[in-house]
């Protein structure tokens, strides 16, 4: 499959946020992502559901929506119907992550996994089957505007050969400061989907820089 490209409206303007949703309407990206964020699991809070329902009203592509929140399992059923398309959880934050896995699925939208950089990607041998969509953090998960974490290329391949074997179907997803020096790194390695922040909204002009990041 192409690789497909997940601005993060973390790094949006919030004072001109529906400008900047049109602004990805209009442009090549594929996805939204949106990050939550709790300030227990991760040391920042962004925001929930009002946002998240702001944006589906406006959007016209589907919104990848990653919980960096305890508990997830509590709010699943809220975000799904808030309109997310793509339901991720932490692996670091689920007790239950198969039932959870199912329970997204159960809703209709699909199921993600996303992963820090600390833990191996061998931690997801048993569920390799049971998500659609793998996330790589390659920086530590909270805040934008970070530098990317070599290691995680790395990581990217290991996974891209346990999907393989697997029979997996699922897609690999990469998210921390992925820019135009690395972008071409992570997609060899084997990453499906990217996710960009300030790559993005930080440029100049950002409908520029996803039709050059998708080049």
């Amino acid at each position: 499959m192409r690789h497909l490209l997940a601005p993060s409206i973390l790094s949006a303007d919030f004072n001109n946020l529906s400008k900047d949703i049109q602004l990805i309407n209009e442009s090549e990206a594929d996805w939204f992502h949106v990050d939550v964020m709790d300030g227990v699991f991760v040391p920042n809070i962004s925001f929930g559901f009002p946002i998240l329902k702001h944006v589906k009203k406006i959007s016209q592509k589907p919104l990848d929506v990653h919980l960096m929140i305890v508990n997830p399992e509590r709010y699943i059923e809220e975000f799904a119907k808030a309109g997310a398309d793509v339901i991720t959880v932490h692996y670091e934050a689920c007790v239950h992550l198969h039932r959870i896995l199912q329970s997204i699925r159960s809703l209709g939208i699909k199921a993600g996994v996303a992963i820090n950089p600390a833990t191996p990607v061998s931690v997801l041998e048993d569920v390799l089957n049971d998500a659609d969509l793998f996330l790589v953090m390659s920086v530590n998960p909270g805040f934008g505007g970070q530098k990317f974490i070599p290691r995680t290329i790395d990581k990217i391949r290991q996974l891209r050969i346990d999907l393989d074997e697997a029979g997996s179907k699922a897609v690999i997803e990469v998210d921390g400061g992925v820019d135009a020096t690395n972008y071409k790194s992570v997609i060899d390695a084997g990453a499906d989907v990217i996710v960009a922040g300030s790559a993005v909204f930080n440029m100049p002009e950002p409908r520029e820089a996803i039709k050059n990041l998708k080049a």
